[in-house]
């Protein structure tokens, strides 16, 4: 005997923007988390890895930072240039190490 597939509902479910799961409105807040770093700061780290374009990446807080101009293992002062959605860039000021 074939297998019957579940049928289609007449009902389609609706979710406008910022509803969650359930349909219960999510916080803004919720959706989107603040930056630790702000444009302008300066900051001494130490370069963990290195991106595909050949800028240095660090974690400042939990929230990954390319380096111009950086390689794995150096330790430098650096400045925050930018700051996007769920990273930011920085420039090296001096190498400290």
């Amino acid at each position: 005997m074939p297998r019957r597939l579940p049928e289609k509902s007449r009902y389609k479910e609706k979710r406008s923007k910022g509803y969650g799961r359930y349909g219960r409105p999510v916080q803004l807040e919720q959706m989107v988390r603040p930056s630790p770093v702000k444009e302008g700061e300066e900051y001494e780290v130490v370069i963990e890895d290195v991106g595909s374009k050949g800028d240095g990446i660090c974690n400042i807080k939990g929230f990954r930072t390319y380096v111009r101009g950086a390689k794995t293992g150096d330790r430098v002062k650096m400045r925050i240039t930018e700051v996007m959605g769920g990273f930011a860039t920085a420039i090296v000021v001096e190498q400290t190490g």
